[in-house]
């Protein structure tokens, strides 16, 4: 990025947020904060009305408005890639939100880049299984109001196995979507604890009136759980694999706690550290135990064993 270019998106970047400290924009860009800080100066040499404060960081006097953004045509697909991906992975209060954005974002793009977008906006192709059991389309819209706004939700849950439904007053401090699967992470007041909820599962919500208190927030949660897990006993297995069925494992491995492998002409050693031997790497094991092997430990061979010696006698009977 030449330096007008990198003065831009400083500028953009300041518009932005409320405050952007300077070691932000060192990383962003990858230069020295010297160089910020002279990008800064000439910001404010052309008449742009910044602030700073040491330690803080810098700020634009609230009412200066830089002119219309151009997009660039790369921005612009990204823009419409990303608006694909918001018709399939969100509800639809979000999706509407977000194409409402679009048409703003199209309306300043240049004559040659909305053509590109039309021509590309039937090319773009998201599939994604449907549930039969659809959540109700406002439900990440309502969390993310909570969130920004620090406000308690009531909602009505159905957790997993349960045949009734719970209704909770949650203080939800972040979203993440993992597994194919949006969640949310809140402080529950029914369970006083922090608790973790599966999105689709939300009958009904409702934003409430009621403030949270100051608690946690998500950066701090997952540091939290991660010094928890490092505190649980890691056990080792080593799978030996055929080479044609560890190609399809790549992308399902890591759940069990993959570390490394060792490839050799037919077969492939797959180590793993895992917390759940027994359960959760056994019965994945058994997906494509015919084509495997467990070198070690010998535990978890005599529960493969125990499992399937179970499921012969029921299919016998």
């Amino acid at each position: 990025m030449n330096r007008f270019d990198r003065i831009t998106a400083i500028l953009i970047q300041l518009q932005s947020k409320k405050v952007v400290r300077a070691q932000d924009l060192a990383d962003r860009f990858d230069i020295s904060l010297r160089t910020v800080y002279r990008d800064i100066r000439t910001l404010e040499e052309a008449g742009v009305p910044l602030y700073g404060e040491a330690g803080v960081g810098y700020s634009i006097v609230d009412g200066y408005k830089l002119p219309p953004v151009m997009f660039t045509r790369e921005e612009a697909m990204a823009f419409l890639t990303a608006e694909k991906l918001m018709e399939k992975f969100t509800d639809t209060s979000l999706q509407n939100n977000f194409s409402s954005a679009m048409y703003k974002v199209k309306a300043v793009l240049r004559g040659t880049e909305k053509d590109l977008v039309e021509n590309l906006e039937d090319q773009i192709i998201v599939k994604q299984q449907k549930r039969h059991n659809n959540p109700p389309g406002n439900i990440l819209d309502t969390l993310l109001k909570a969130i920004a706004e620090k406000k308690v939700v009531k909602m009505e849950y159905r957790a997993f196995g349960n045949e009734e439904n719970s209704i909770r007053l949650l203080e939800p401090i972040g979203i993440f979507h993992e597994h194919e699967n949006w969640y949310t992470i809140g402080y529950c007041h029914l369970r006083d604890s922090y608790r973790q909820f599966r999105i689709d599962r939300v009958v009904e919500i409702k934003l409430t009136d009621q403030d949270q208190e100051e608690r946690t927030s998500l950066k701090e949660y997952q540091e939290m759980t991660e010094q928890t897990k490092t505190t649980l006993t890691l056990q080792k297995a080593v799978l030996r694999i055929d080479k044609s069925t560890a190609l399809y494992l790549q992308g399902r491995r890591h759940y069990y706690g993959y570390v490394s492998e060792v490839v050799h002409k037919d077969y492939v050693d797959m180590t793993f550290l895992s917390q759940s031997l027994d359960e959760g790497l056994a019965r994945w094991f058994m997906m494509f135990a015919d084509h495997a092997e467990v070198l070690e430990p010998q535990s978890l061979k005599d529960r493969v064993s125990f499992i399937l010696e179970k499921i012969s006698k029921k299919m016998q009977s």
